[in-house]
């Protein structure tokens, strides 16, 4: 005879990094959503009319994932998926924010992102759209960052090396894989 299963509901998704309160930050811009628990190393954010939120939690020893991988790296665990209506405009308002958009877009109606500490999350619209992925330039990407940095936010880069004497890592030549 088997146990009844009890009744569980999905409270949050969990992300990790070196400060809760700076992370859970960036997740209230970006989504617009209401911080209901904040303590010493944790918040959760819920969206407005309820449902599943998003839970920060600090831990010093947190490592960025890389994205698209290569064996040995660092691999997310996992990733957040957020539904736009308009992905041009989603992007802007996540880089603004302080996103960092991928170099690697697999499909043409999703865009790959990074969050300040570099979890990768995706802006998707839901509808069949034909071609390639437009462009990100090199160019709006440098512009975004400059003014990310002239705004004083955390960008990727403070939160991969936060040590302005440490060694970048080598540029690699991964083989780029799809998120979703």
């Amino acid at each position: 005879m088997s146990t009844p299963r009890p009744s569980l509901t999905l409270s949050s998704t969990v992300l990790d990094a070196p400060d809760a309160a700076e992370l859970a930050d960036f997740y209230r811009r970006l989504l617009g959503w209401e911080t209901v628990q904040e303590e010493p190393g944790w918040v959760k954010l819920l969206p407005p009319g309820g449902g599943s939120g998003l839970g920060f939690q600090t831990e010093k020893a947190y490592v960025p994932p890389a994205w698209p991988a290569s064996p040995g790296d660092q691999l997310m665990m996992l990733h957040l998926d957020f539904e736009v209506e308009d992905l041009e405009t989603a992007v802007a308002h996540a880089v603004a924010e302080g996103a960092t958009p991928a170099e690697f877009q697999p499909q043409h109606d999703v865009r790959v992102l990074f969050d300040p500490v570099g979890h990768p999350f995706c802006l998707f619209v839901n509808e069949e759209a034909p071609g390639e992925p437009p462009a990100i330039s090199p160019e709006w990407v440098a512009e975004q960052t400059r003014e990310i940095a002239e705004q004083d936010r955390l960008t990727i880069q403070d939160a991969v090396a936060p040590d302005p004497s440490a060694p970048a890592a080598p540029p690699r030549q991964a083989e780029p894989d799809t998120l979703s």
